[in-house]
């Protein structure tokens, strides 16, 4: 990934749900996640989310918007940690790195009457570090910026703190902290330029946070939930990306539509992943209105003579094509670099489905967009142990993680890498170890009653 394009390359999250001990996750081409149910898996995400949504808000929400299109949450209480030990501790923090190794913390904490607000942002960037508090007061800014442009330019010892501009003070951007000034025109050029090449994208407005490097990658992740709602007779027509605010699955239509319209070769890569995986030959939008899109896909799975005529609503076929239609287009439309996650990617799936299902994500990952699937499946991981293993995956572009949560609640996350044969140690528990008990249980139940006749 320090090759390819820019992108979030860790998440590191505590005091957040069942994760009170900070718990760190590394991002690549391929990223598994993998446990039992309230393990933490979606736990390790959810922040990033909250960020996602409060950022695309119509509206500044304040620090966090808690109740959104991505997470939802109704209270402070639902989503600080309880585990022994935290109760005293009623904040979390959020730190994550791009792949040119920087990185942001944001530490939020609960205020009576007042829900959530950030106590803290802190910014690394190999040796700048730099700390944005919310009541510094312009001396103490003066002296952050100072220390920031001095570690930059080490051998430049000119800098003369008088002649710095006056009035900075701390401003909330949303969910983020920075440094404001109100004339920027009244600037000396040096200053100017120290701060353009710290902070290439310093907006007009003078508004000094290193948060611009870092909004664009979460505006740009896409969301795919678990819960993917019914298949619709008709759906809205909405912007066609690349950037796509909310949960993803209301955009696939207007996706879809866009291709076909174009004759991007994109629509004939999605017929055949939906081919190759077994539920449908071909899918097509048909505009209704001027703000409605039909979906309809062929009812056989492979095409045949007048099979143009034998098209159907998305809504008369089985729950696999509408639920895995989204997760497809979501894989085919992102872009280098670009984050997508998705929440049990096959739900509703048939296990020969599943299987092929892993294919569609390595093909994303050798693409080099970042795919973050959180699964129960056991057959999708064998099947991406068997794409490394026959070098159709390299190693270094997938990361297992596994979820387990400890007696006391807390959750421990154990990252894995695989080797060239796809293997990575010890099984997941919860996956062969019960497939293995069923048969078990199968076979001693038929040994019985065959003893007893």
């Amino acid at each position: 990934m320090a090759n390819g394009p820019d992108s979030i390359s860790k998440i590191a999250v505590r005091g957040f749900k069942s994760i009170s001990d900070e718990q760190q996750i590394e991002l690549r081409p391929l990223t598994l996640l993998a446990g039992a149910n309230s393990s933490g898996k979606s736990s390790i995400m959810q922040p990033i989310l909250l960020l996602k949504q409060t950022l695309e808000a119509p509206s500044d929400p304040g620090a966090l918007l808690l109740n959104g299109p991505n997470v939802r949450f109704t209270s402070t209480d639902q989503l600080l940690s309880k585990t022994a030990g935290t109760s005293d501790k009623p904040e979390f923090a959020v730190r994550f790195w791009l792949s040119r190794n920087i990185s942001l913390e944001l530490v939020f904490i609960r205020k009576t009457g007042v829900g959530l607000e950030i106590s803290e942002m802190d910014y690394s960037r190999g040796d700048v570090k730099l700390q944005i508090l919310p009541n510094m007061s312009h001396d103490d800014i003066t002296e952050a910026l100072l220390r920031v442009f001095h570690t930059v330019y080490a051998a430049n010892n000119e800098f003369d703190k008088s002649k710095e501009p006056s009035f900075w003070s701390v401003h909330r951007q949303r969910c983020f902290l920075g440094f404001r000034h109100p004339e920027v025109d009244t600037w000396p050029p040096e200053l100017r330029a120290r701060v353009d090449i710290w902070l290439p994208e310093l907006p007009a407005t003078a508004d000094v946070s290193p948060s611009n490097w870092f909004a664009p990658h979460l505006q740009s992740l896409i969301h795919l939930s678990g819960l993917r709602g019914n298949p619709q007779r008709t759906y809205p027509r909405r912007a066609a990306g690349p950037l796509f605010p909310g949960t993803f699955e209301d955009y696939a239509a207007s996706v879809i539509s866009q291709w076909q319209s174009k004759g991007d070769p994109c629509l004939a890569e999605l017929g055949a992943a939906l081919e190759d995986m077994g539920l449908t030959w071909k899918v097509e939008a048909q505009a209704v209105d001027d703000t409605q899109v039909e979906l309809r896909v062929g009812r056989l799975v492979h095409a045949a003579s007048g099979g143009d005529r034998d098209l159907v609503s998305i809504a008369d076929v089985g729950f696999g094509v509408s639920q895995s239609l989204p997760v497809l287009v979501a894989l085919i439309v992102a872009e280098p670099g670009q984050v997508v996650y998705l929440e049990q990617p096959e739900m509703h799936l048939h296990p020969r489905a599943q299987r092929r299902l892993a294919h569609v994500l390595a093909d994303a990952a050798n693409r080099g967009v970042v795919v973050v699937a959180e699964t129960h499946s056991a057959l999708l991981l064998r099947e991406v142990q068997t794409l490394v293993a026959t070098g159709k995956l390299s190693t270094d572009k997938v990361k297992l993680h596994w979820f387990q949560r400890q007696e006391d609640g807390r959750t421990v996350v154990t990252p894995a890498d695989l080797d060239e044969n796809g293997a990575y140690g010890d099984w997941p528990e919860d996956f062969d170890e019960v497939e293995l008990n069923a048969e078990k249980a199968y076979l001693d139940a038929v040994e019985s009653k065959e003893a007893g006749k």
